[in-house]
């Protein structure tokens, strides 16, 4: 379908043409795109299409090699985010651009050009939180915040800036169902008051909800436009993928009486690390021997301190009360867990799961040189770069990561394909315990399939599989069993055959007779 259902009138942003090449490979390739006025458009494709290099350019962080840009009608260069913004472009991005040591009202300052005193931000930022219904304290430091508390704050600082066009970047991917439907009414009142939004999301059914028309990118073209209410999930993802996405196949796990667990946790408490922290309370849980246990629960609620007690970024007082493969890892940290077998996926891949500087070869050594340290280690501690290059491409070419240079820094690579690349990282180890921490966020349909699949044979093969994650849809097609984080408490895991949307949400919302609130002191 054609764009041609808009009169020139109604036109806010067109682009002809825009092609932008990076060495050998053209990101994008002469795409013509035509966004309306009072219109929520979606930008649909797989990881690598070119969707984020069009956004960056419709916003001033790249520079097109060719192509023009219209804005109502008259044809413009963006030269950089402070000139989009001032014309009436606000982004937010996928990769938050926030300072951890600041807080979120100075954040929200660096943004706006005036002189507008911190206070009266502060205040503007509360006000617009609190009406658009995305929860913010602009007091809070970033680096206290979880990944979701983060993202209201991208949010809240571009709708500061009263933009006329507004990217979004996968804005659900890090909300919870409930966040993401205040998020959605957001979206309705601003389209309603003659906003217009660009949307990015691999979430297909919420396109379908709230999207009035979608470009389909594949490989940096154009491939079609749609009305995304008129198309099911299933088609507009082979519509972006060019075939069907295969669907994920769990089957049911062995029983698991009379076997030890290979991850067991036992009465874990933690205190809060800073005032922002989220202290952990009384944890006790077990995975098996082909087993998914999955983790769900609102953003904020200890999610990321469970991650860290796991995966050993912080210690525990005893030895035994994290165990791997019934060794007691309490006191032992990151290397010392990965030498019994565990392996570990954080939520953040830019910056935590990978040194964004560095190549991707180089990040696997990172992961790499204590567990396997005489496969790439030589004498006198040199690095066997061939082998290190092979297993790299090995790990490419498993999860299917595309990109643009033969070992490219993880930062040249779109989100979704850093997280396969991660993703597969781990998985190439075969571990015996595998711990995930979100791990389809910002992934398109096609490789989320790929992940969950891949985590359902790991656990099938004999390991033990634990995802955290905020996607509801996910959990409930790879997890055997669901557990809920609320205020620092996990609940009892429900199997999967018992659990539904509606039990597992009021235990999300702390409906959780078994754990009734108590001060945290009690717990030590």
């Amino acid at each position: 379908m054609d764009q041609s259902y808009l009169s020139k009138a109604d036109v806010l942003l067109a682009v002809r043409g825009l092609t932008k090449i990076f060495g050998s490979l053209k990101a994008c390739d002469s795409i013509d795109l035509t966004i309306g006025k009072g219109e929520i458009h979606a930008l649909l494709g797989e990881n690598g299409a070119g969707k984020s290099t069009l956004v960056k350019m419709l916003f001033g962080s790249l520079e097109p090699a060719s192509g023009e840009i219209y804005w109502k009608g008259d044809q413009v260069r963006i030269a950089s985010p402070g000139q989009a913004r001032q014309i009436g472009i606000g982004m937010v991005f996928q990769h938050f651009s926030l300072f951890e040591a600041l807080t979120a009202a100075e954040n929200i300052a660096l943004s706006i050009d005036d002189d507008t005193p911190i206070m009266k931000i502060a205040e503007r930022a509360r006000s617009l939180s609190k009406a658009y219904g995305l929860p913010l304290d602009p007091f809070s430091h970033v680096g206290d915040l979880s990944v979701g508390e983060r993202q209201r704050i991208e949010i809240i600082r571009c709708l500061l800036q009263e933009p006329e066009l507004i990217i979004l970047d996968e804005p659900t991917s890090v909300l919870t169902p409930q966040e993401a439907d205040r998020l959605f009414e957001t979206l309705e009142r601003l389209k309603g008051e003659g906003k217009s939004i660009l949307y990015i999301s691999h979430r297909l059914e919420e396109v379908k909800r709230i999207c009035d028309r979608a470009t389909v990118l594949r490989h940096g073209k154009v491939v079609g436009h749609c009305d995304p209410r008129q198309e099911t999930a299933a088609s507009l993802a082979r519509m972006m993928v060019g075939l069907e996405v295969k669907n994920v196949v769990r089957e049911a796990p062995a029983t698991d009486a009379g076997r030890q667990p290979l991850l067991l946790i036992e009465n874990l408490n933690r205190k809060p690390a800073t005032p922002f922290s989220v202290p952990l309370r009384d944890i006790s849980v077990s995975v098996h021997a082909g087993e998914v246990l999955g983790i769900a629960g609102v953003a904020g609620n200890g999610q990321g301190e469970f991650f860290e007690a796991v995966s050993g970024e912080t210690l525990q007082d005893k030895a035994d009360i994290v165990c791997v493969s019934g060794k007691g890892v309490g006191r032992q940290g990151i290397s010392q867990r990965r030498l019994k077998g565990a392996a570990f996926v954080p939520e953040e891949r830019l910056g935590h799961g990978a040194a964004p500087a560095m190549k991707l070869s180089e990040n696997l050594l990172l992961s790499r040189y204590r567990t396997d340290a005489k496969e790439y280690l030589g004498a006198a501690g040199t690095i066997r770069t061939g082998r290190i290059a092979a297993a790299a491409r090995r790990i490419v070419d498993m999860m299917d990561v595309r990109k643009s240079a033969e070992d490219p820094e993880a930062s040249a690579l779109s989100g979704g394909n850093l997280q396969k690349f991660i993703i597969g990282r781990e998985l190439d180890r075969e571990p015996k315990v595998m711990v995930v921490n979100q791990p389809t966020w910002g992934v398109d349909a096609g490789a989320a399939a790929r992940i969950r699949q891949a985590l359902i044979d790991l656990a099938r093969s004999g390991s033990a599989v634990l995802v955290i994650s905020q996607d509801l849809d996910e959990l409930f097609e790879i997890s055997d069993s669901i557990a809920v984080m609320h205020d620092g408490r996990l609940s009892q895991p429900i199997p999967i055959g018992e659990a539904t949307f509606e039990k597992i949400g009021l235990l999300m919302g702390g409906a959780d007779d078994a754990h009734p609130p108590r001060p945290f002191e009690e717990t030590l």
